[in-house]
């Protein structure tokens, strides 16, 4: 491939990664309230799941990805329910300052993050369609070769992390402003309040 469609490619991804949405928000409320513990594995759910839509999209496997249409919508509810649940724990967590409140986080256990990004991810067959409109305008998908297919999907596990992972940073350290256990508490409810938006974005659509 050339390196002007990898850079094309590349840019047009990041923007829709950075866009607004279900992912971003559910990255967004949790590293408010939770910090950067657990971030990695919350990442790597999504670009699991995004490098799977990759794939199918890649291979030509779209038909086959809508005729499992109904172990999608499984996924989709069972992405929001985790959603939901994250939004439940982040209501009722205890109300410590937040410095302190990373080292005893019970939401951080790595896979059970990791399973529910990648529910997520694999909920919204959109990310596929977004592939399936994308990548012709930089690569042939029928002369696709191994070596394309390889660097693209190394573009997928920079460009996502990279942004994903800024918006936790972020959060991450918005979240040291907030010292008072009334702040605590009000910081935690907003970050449940848009936890369950995305689980109902996540449903819902």
């Amino acid at each position: 491939m050339s390196l002007s469609g990898l850079l094309i490619f590349a840019a047009v991804y990041a923007l829709a990664v950075a866009s607004p949405g279900p992912g971003v928000a559910a990255i967004v409320a949790r590293s408010l309230s939770r910090g950067l513990k657990g971030a990695p594995a919350f990442i790597a759910g999504f670009l699991i799941g995004d490098l799977i839509w990759f794939a199918f999209a890649a291979t030509g496997l779209a038909a086959l990805a809508q005729t499992a249409y109904g172990v999608f919508v499984a996924i989709k509810y069972a992405g929001a329910a985790y959603l939901l649940y994250l939004a439940y724990r982040l209501w009722t967590s205890a109300t410590k300052p937040a410095l302190e409140s990373g080292e005893t986080d019970q939401d951080g256990r790595s896979g059970q993050l990791f399973l529910g990004s990648l529910a997520l991810t694999l909920a919204n067959p959109k990310t596929m369609i977004f592939f399936l409109a994308l990548l012709p305008t930089v690569v042939k998908l029928e002369t696709l070769s191994i070596a394309g297919f390889v660097e693209i999907a190394l573009v997928i596990s920079v460009v996502l992390p990279l942004v994903l992972g800024a918006y936790a940073v972020a959060a991450a350290r918005a979240r040291r402003f907030f010292r008072s256990q009334r702040a605590v508490r009000n910081l935690n409810r907003s970050s449940s309040l848009a936890m369950a938006g995305a689980a109902v974005a996540v449903a819902t659509r």
